[in-house]
């Protein structure tokens, strides 16, 4: 049976390479020596590959540089709790397969985990601006949030507006408070439950570093894909549930938990990247 995709946005590579990378390690690419840009360019003059240094690790595309990028993604149900999940993630490249290649063998680029922090897929050049977690804000901006066994007390103390996620309630909190402002909130909550309560209470500060815009964009879709601009380029993140990460994609690279991304032609002869997650069986599930 053919596979049913849903649309889940689009990308923009001026600089005619597209990368799929692993969103706990975007930023340290340049810590490593060569900058993802330079590394990216180098595959993509080959057709594309794997780019892999310490934990980092990405798959490069050369892709027009002059449109738009549709992204799609066929979806599974999640074995942790039946919501969908990404089995397939398909990104139009804006270029038509090769008229001498083999259009029913698809090209292998390599494989990726999926990063318990999310996937980014963005331009190559653009994404040598991306601030990590543990970077400062541009905007010097920050969401303080709240949650656990004490959550009530805390509101009826402190207040905080409930902000809502695809799905669930989400926590309490503030967002979009000033960085000192934020620093003396968590410090305020996090005190008033040491005296009181000892444990209880989480509270959580995320700064508007690119890695937390992508998450809070993603908050109401329900596969956790959000848009956000990163060097002048329109970005796409995608956030995996917790619960379904540790059921099918725990240990991630070390475990053997990598799926293949693979250069394909489409219906129309244009050429799409390809990076298929297949279905859980618990009968491989660890003994």
């Amino acid at each position: 049976m053919a596979e049913t995709f849903v649309d889940l946005g689009f990308v923009t590579a001026p600089s005619g390479v597209l990368v799929l990378g692993m969103a706990s390690w975007i930023d340290y690419w340049r810590e490593l020596g060569q900058p993802l840009p330079d590394r990216a360019r180098k595959a993509a003059t080959f057709g594309g590959g794997h780019l892999r240094d310490w934990l980092c690790e990405a798959i490069a595309v050369p892709v027009a540089d002059d449109q738009p990028l549709r992204v799609r993604a066929s979806t599974a149900p999640s074995p942790f709790d039946e919501e969908p999940t990404i089995a397939t993630l398909e990104i139009s490249l804006g270029i038509q397969w090769p008229e001498t290649a083999d259009r029913v063998v698809p090209i292998r680029l390599g494989d990726l985990p999926v990063d318990r922090c999310g996937m980014v897929l963005g331009d190559a050049s653009g994404l040598d601006a991306w601030t990590g977690m543990n970077d400062e804000p541009a905007d010097g901006l920050a969401d303080v949030t709240y949650w656990g066994r004490y959550e009530d007390d805390a509101h009826a103390q402190f207040g905080g507006e409930r902000i809502a996620q695809y799905g669930v309630d989400g926590p309490r909190g503030w967002p979009d408070l000033p960085l000192a402002e934020a620093a003396a909130r968590a410090a305020e909550l996090t005190g008033w439950c040491d005296r009181l309560h000892g444990k209880g209470l989480m509270v959580s500060i995320d700064k508007h570093t690119d890695f937390n815009r992508f998450r809070r964009a993603g908050w109401q879709h329900p596969l956790h894909v959000g848009a956000i601009e990163v060097g002048g380029c329109q970005v796409l993140g995608i956030e995996w549930d917790q619960g379904d990460h540790s059921i099918r994609h725990r240990g991630e690279r070390d475990a053997g938990q990598v799926y293949p991304v693979t250069l394909e032609a489409d219906e129309a002869g244009g050429m799409v990247m390809r990076w298929t997650i297949p279905p859980y069986g618990l009968d491989n599930e660890d003994e």
